[in-house]
């Protein structure tokens, strides 16, 4: 367990991830200088095969891996290797300078009894900083540190035991729903994180990879099975690169990859088939994000395929730290059941500014709400002392088969929307009005919109409230 004295330290200097405020892109010129910076850790080519250190295919891996694990960064760094075969294991908490290397044919699979995942760690859970139980994945400031490979990282989660938690089959409020909200009124009121302690009968479900305060991460290449909750989710994290990973979990809250509060994010050639938003971008619940107050910024996803989820590419809800510069390029999504293949979501109590969002070279399939959506109407709304702000948002080169509407934006009078540009797409099968409400300017340019059989040309958009 992390001593309290840690616990303090990261209240005190919640920024330090943070070095200097970000500048915000005007567009693509800015994508080559931002991508330049995203560099993915070296390990030195030493392996420490975890076989040597007791584990046997079929049995409880756990301490094999951790003194691998420990060797390895005493070392000074290279890769603990899981070679074929399957093994068990409980938590994988990593070190500095260690890559985790699962060769093909190798299977991880993680405990599913909550008591192996105490003590309780440092940890966000949907926004809010807390002591909960640890990731099935976890690192704490620790810098050059990865999962690659070619083989399954498997959480077991199903609806006999971690999705149980978050059941909404019946009216009653589901096992975390106590907890969750205790969670969010101490972060409201300022509870000292140290306080805000959970695990053991709270029911607040752990993610699979959570790096935090971490810099030079990777992960690549690695196929995720079957999370308790979020997949991959650093936290207040700088230089990260995920590529090549294939994540297939359709429980609740089952969110591909969350960035939040994080700096240079690079998210590639993955493949998306999740029971959530494919890519959700954070950066803090209400009060709780405001303190911390770390934006996310220059995140880059490029070649990925969403196969389902809700949301292709979210921002938000938990976006009280702000978020600049996100860049989406050449992805396919095909889910089925889509609601929107870019969010905005946020309101009077999340705030936050989210500004300069660019989407080119997109391929939609169907969508059952709007190509984009920008919801400031979510949840509480416009009850709240902090309206959000969206900003300079820009599709370029974008089509999708089949949506009832190009755009849903819903947002406030207190509240900011504004530079929203559509350029060179195509938009087949809509059969709605645009809704367009509380925006400032919306412009459509060389966009083809065809409806029922129609085809028109529309070069821009009066914003219903104007």
């Amino acid at each position: 367990m992390l001593a309290c004295i840690e616990v303090e330290r990261l209240v005190e200097t919640a920024g330090a991830c943070d070095e200097g405020p970000v500048p915000v892109a005007v567009g693509w010129s800015d994508y080559e200088r931002i991508l330049s910076r995203i560099q993915a850790p070296v390990f030195p080519e030493r392996d420490y095969r975890i076989t040597e250190f007791g584990a046997r295919p079929g049995g409880d891996a756990s301490e094999a891996i951790r003194d691998a694990i420990e060797r390895c960064h005493a070392d000074g760094g290279g890769r603990v290797v899981v070679p074929a075969g399957e093994f068990h294991t409980g938590p994988i908490h990593l070190r500095g300078g260690v890559n985790l290397h699962l060769e093909k044919g190798a299977v991880l699979h993680f405990s599913t009894d909550p008591q192996d995942y105490l003590p309780v760690v440092v940890t966000r859970w949907e926004g809010v900083e807390c002591m909960n139980y640890s990731p099935l994945i976890y690192a704490y400031e620790q810098d050059d540190i990865a999962i690659t490979g070619a083989g399954t990282l498997d959480g077991g989660a199903n609806w006999g035991n971690w999705w149980s938690w978050n059941d909404k089959s019946s009216e009653r409020p589901t096992l975390q729903t106590p907890a969750r909200q205790r969670l969010i009124e101490m972060g409201e009121a300022g509870v000292p994180v140290e306080e805000r302690v959970f695990g053991e009968g709270s029911f607040l479900r752990p993610n699979f990879i959570q790096f935090y305060r971490c810099r030079n991460v990777l992960i690549e290449g690695v196929k995720i099975r079957r999370s308790p909750m979020w997949e991959i989710h650093p936290v207040l994290c700088r230089n990260v690169t995920i590529r090549g990973v294939d994540i297939v979990s359709h429980g609740p809250n089952n969110d591909g990859c969350d960035p939040e509060a994080s700096t240079d994010v690079l998210i590639e050639d993955c493949v998306f088939d999740t029971g959530d938003d494919c890519i959700a971008i954070k950066s803090g619940r209400n009060n709780d994000g405001r303190r911390v107050g770390v934006p996310s910024a220059n995140i880059i996803v490029r070649n990925c395929v969403m196969k389902d989820g809700h949301g292709g590419v979210v921002i938000g809800s938990e976006i009280s730290g702000g978020c600049r510069n996100v860049f989406v390029e050449n992805c396919t999504m095909s889910s089925p059941n889509l609601d929107r293949a870019l969010r905005f979501k946020s309101n009077a109590r999340r705030g936050g500014v989210v500004e300069g969002v660019f989407m080119r070279n997109v391929k939609i399939g169907h969508v059952t709400e709007a190509v984009l959506t920008i919801d400031f109407l979510y949840e509480e709304g416009p009850d709240g002392d902090h309206p959000p702000t969206v900003r300079r948002v820009h599709i370029d080169n974008v089509e999708s088969d089949g949506s009832p509407r190009v755009m849903w934006i819903a947002g406030f009078p207190e509240a900011t929307i504004d530079d929203i540009r559509f350029r060179n797409c195509i938009f087949r099968g809509v059969s709605l009005p645009e809704r367009i409400e509380h925006a400032g300017r919306v412009v459509l340019d060389g966009v083809q919109v065809v409806p029922a059989g129609k085809r028109r040309s529309a070069h821009s958009i009066t914003p219903a409230d104007e």
